[in-house]
């Protein structure tokens, strides 16, 4: 019964290639030799013509502001979108919206916001819809929440190491937010796990060897398409070699351009060659590479060079949020940063918060527009390549509803197959780090005690485990409930034969570590790591250590079996162990 998952869901045809629709084919750059003149008055989004005509016609026909509005994308914080933001696309014909994961508990309140959105967007002259977006990368980037699956993420899709996996991850990923009518994901994180004291990057990674993450993202991507989701991979160049977050830092990546060719750009290579639709530029910074120390997001080398000239790369660039230190600290200001992500050569252009409408980065890169021609031609360029994208998957064969149907939610979210496949999954991912006496078998580990922080992690376990005790405490552990904890394990120690104790963080770790004395007084200590397995590297005067990657209710269930002996542990970790430890 375990890690025997079959699909009856999936397209076939699908399944039989990881390659993607190529929704990717523009005419941005192209002189089409025909005239705007040439076609009626009232033409639209919807009217029948090929689109690359009806991208360049329509981009012809728009206004200055019609044109930059085109290219910005802007989130809401609240419950539903702000008066602002319902401004923004009837008054300014907003091009693009992203749903951000702080008020999405109410998935049905979700689908009925882009609902009235994309209906304000066909109230407008063109009828463009709205690209709407969102993080759902699995694992612990989760912004569409409320019932939608909880996922072992990358980094264990990595240990597992089949495409497969990754495939039917995108697929069940996307198809949950697909009814929702969300159309575009940020995912795959192609981002490799070189810095392992990266937590910005961290389990999001499909691990350090750059030839499997582009097998691997470029899989998820088919699978999301599938599902009638866009997929962005993400962050270009690279992300993975730094231990700084680009939301607080410009992050500095100090490898020289052999190296960035050889690991950096290697995921991206693959996934441009499968026709990703979409990439995301990070706010990253590559002294030996470029002396200025332009982050990428705000580079014509990075994107225009690299991304489109040497990897051949025709899709949607799109930033990452301009509202992080990453680009500003750089830029001296967010109407400059703006200003520097057009000329760039980035297509879309997100902020995290909805601007003001008559807030500088639109007054005044709309007055530059006016009196810049080469400034103007690149926003209508951009412009235009976002229309003819949207052309091309709206008018597509497999698309999110543009009016999503609340009726269909409970039923499709959680994704039943998905819930199936998840478990299947986190099975195939777990990883031995130390085996010890593994298994455990229950009728040989005495009395239990269970320590950690998910919920799951005691539900599962006790399937297993019938004579438990168990302490619970917050996921993010403080120093003094981290010792209030460990002086409790230690004072009740010798009432217990076997401990199991997951270890997410640093604290949690050093909990682990100041019980492990109990091990000379005849306690077996296991250590679930779930999360990133840096935390666990120094465990291994533990009795057995198993990495699972996540703290998904999938991974605790596997994790709960494989140390109990119901399946084995076949997962490989994705990474290398430094040397140090």
């Amino acid at each position: 019964m375990f890690c025997a998952f079959v699909s009856a869901d999936a397209p076939k045809a699908a399944m039989s290639k990881n390659y993607m629709t190529d929704i990717t084919r523009n005419s941005a750059d192209k002189n089409l030799g025909i005239s705007e003149k040439d076609f009626p008055a009232d033409i639209d989004f919807w009217s029948d013509y090929p689109n690359d005509q009806l991208a360049y016609v329509l981009s012809e026909r728009m206004t200055d502001e019609e044109l930059y509005a085109q290219i910005l994308m802007f989130g809401w914080a609240g419950a539903e979108p702000s008066e602002l933001l319902n401004s923004w696309v009837s008054r300014r014909g907003l091009g693009s919206v992203k749903v951000f994961g702080w008020n999405t508990d109410n998935t049905t309140l979700v689908a009925k916001s882009i609902s009235s959105l994309q209906k304000k967007s066909q109230e407008r002259k063109f009828k463009i819809p709205l690209f709407v977006a969102t993080d759902q990368e699995g694992g612990w980037i989760r912004h569409v929440k409320g019932n939608t699956s909880i996922t072992p993420g990358n980094l264990s899709i990595g240990a597992g190491g089949y495409p497969i996996d990754a495939w039917y991850s995108g697929y069940y990923i996307n198809k949950e937010i697909a009814v929702l009518g969300i159309n575009m994901n940020f995912a795959p994180t192609v981002d490799l796990y070189t810095d392992q004291k990266s937590a910005i990057i961290s389990t999001r990674s499909f691990g350090e060897d750059p030839v499997k993450a582009g097998i691997l993202g470029t899989a998820f991507s088919a699978g999301s398409m599938a599902a009638g989701v866009i997929p962005t991979a993400k962050h270009f160049p690279g992300h993975g070699a730094t231990e700084n977050d680009s939301h607080i830092y410009l992050p500095t990546i100090d490898i020289d351009l052999k190296t960035f060719h050889e690991r950096e750009l290697v995921p991206f290579k693959t996934l441009i060659d499968a026709k990703v639709p979409a990439i995301m530029s990070g706010h990253l910074s590559f002294p030996k590479i470029r002396t200025n120390g332009e982050p990428a997001s705000l580079s014509p080398y990075f994107l225009q060079e690299v991304l489109r000239k040497e990897l051949g790369y025709t899709g949607l660039i799109i930033t990452d949020d301009m509202m992080m230190n990453g680009d500003t600290l750089y830029a001296g200001s967010l109407t400059n940063a703006y200003k520097l992500a057009v000329e760039a050569g980035n297509d879309i252009i997100i902020s995290s918060q909805t601007a003001h409408l008559d807030e500088n980065l639109w007054t005044v890169n709309l007055e530059r527009m006016k009196t810049n021609p080469e400034f103007r031609a690149k926003v209508k360029r951009a412009a235009r390549r976002v229309i003819e994208v949207k052309l091309n998957y709206f008018k597509g064969p497999n698309v999110a509803p543009l009016y999503p149907d609340p009726s269909k939610i409970d039923e499709a979210i959680p994704d039943k197959e998905g819930q199936k496949f998840f478990f299947d999954q986190a099975c195939k991912s777990i990883t031995v780090y130390k085996k010890g006496a593994l298994p455990f078998k229950p009728e040989d580990s005495g009395k239990v005690l269970l320590v950690g922080s998910e919920p799951d992690f005691f539900k599962e376990m006790k399937i297993y485990y019938k004579n438990t005790n168990e302490i619970r405490h917050n996921y993010y552990l403080g120093p003094n409930e981290a010792a209030a904890i460990t002086n409790n394990i230690l004072a009740a120690g010798n009432s217990y034969k076997t401990i199991f104790i997951c270890v997410a963080d640093a604290n949690s770790a050093k909990v682990a570590k100041n019980i492990l004395s109990l091990q000379k007084r005849g306690v077996r200590v296991v250590v679930f790591s779930i999360m990133a397995p840096i935390t666990s590297y120094g465990l291994t005067d533990a009795e057995c250590v198993l990495f699972g990657y996540s703290y998904s209710p999938y991974s605790l269930q596997a994790l709960a079996a494989v140390a109990s002996g119901v399946i084995p542990a076949n997962g490989i970790l994705p990474v290398t162990v430094p040397e140090r430890q």
